[in-house]
């Protein structure tokens, strides 16, 4: 079976800090990468779009049973939906950013290229 990033939550407005969308995706190493756009200043007047991937630091995720699991301890007895990953004072941590990528579709291929490099074997 190929190790794939799964998509979580798409949302066209966030709390996060900027004017595209974000998409949320559950990893094969139980941790949720955020991809997002944003603009960066190539020279006075240009700007170009850059791709960003982050860690979600508030929640987990069970890749087999597709959970999200809150990052607390706590107990918890009701199930998180999808759209409670995206809330106020998110807490993330930017991995990386790439300026190549020139589509939501080509990041999620760059995050599939993870998931397949968490999951691989060594020889």
């Amino acid at each position: 079976m190929e190790a794939l990033a799964k998509i979580i939550h798409k949302t066209p407005a966030s709390y996060l800090p900027t004017a595209f969308p974000a998409h949320y995706y559950g990893m094969p190493n139980g941790r949720i990468y955020i991809v997002f756009s944003r603009f960066y200043d190539l020279a006075i007047g240009q700007s170009g779009i850059e791709f960003v991937f982050a860690e979600h630091g508030d929640f987990s995720y069970n890749y087999e049973t597709g959970e999200i699991i809150p990052a607390q301890n706590a107990p918890r007895r009701l199930q998180v939906f999808s759209e409670e990953v995206d809330h106020p004072n998110l807490k993330i941590n930017i991995f990386t950013t790439n300026r190549n990528l020139q589509s939501y579709g080509q990041a999620h291929a760059f995050l599939n290229a993870e998931a397949l490099r968490m999951c691989a074997v060594p020889a």
